[in-house]
């Protein structure tokens, strides 16, 4: 059986404000990029039917603003500012076809790298910027099973590529 896993940094956060990095809302340039990534995972039919999302302001922004059709939605303390192995052990609880985890770097960066079987063949990659979108599939039979270099990538893309950013 194939599983699909999107692995989404959250858009660019509003540091002029003074809050605490848990509480940092995305800026005017996070809003427009959420917006456009949304655009395009429903264009390209990336929609997961779970997400597991940091509970950071920044990740639920992201999230709100991404206007997936209906998905469930656990909010993990767990994935705020995780590490990748962090990140590995919360999606082995998922139970979604097609699962999105929606987080922070660096974790999230390293956990990409480490998740598929081959590098991702984009210049961004290796720094994974805000916004940053891989989808990979997996032929697993359930989350319990994913481990480091078992997806493939299906795609990758940075808000800075899609219109309206």
């Amino acid at each position: 059986m194939t599983r699909r896993l999107i692995v989404m940094r959250h858009a660019k956060s509003d540091w002029s404000r003074g809050l605490s990095d848990h509480a940092r809302p995305l800026n005017e340039r996070g809003r427009r990029s959420a917006d456009a990534l949304g655009t395009w995972m429903r264009e390209t039919a990336h929609a997961p039917d779970q997400v597991l999302c940091s509970s950071a302001v920044r990740t639920r922004e992201t999230l709100d603003r991404l206007a997936l059709p209906e998905a469930a939605v656990r909010f993990e303390e767990a994935l705020y500012l995780a590490e990748a192995d962090g990140v590995l052990r919360v999606l082995r609880h998922a139970k979604g076809q097609c699962v999105m985890v929606l987080g922070h770097n660096p974790g999230l960066q390293e956990f990409a790298a480490r998740i598929v079987g081959a590098p991702i063949a984009h210049p961004r990659a290796g720094d994974y910027p805000t916004g940053a979108t891989l989808v990979a599939d997996l032929d697993i039979e359930d989350w319990i099973d994913l481990d480091w270099g078992t997806a493939r990538t299906v795609s990758f893309v940075v808000p800075r590529e899609l219109p309206g950013v």
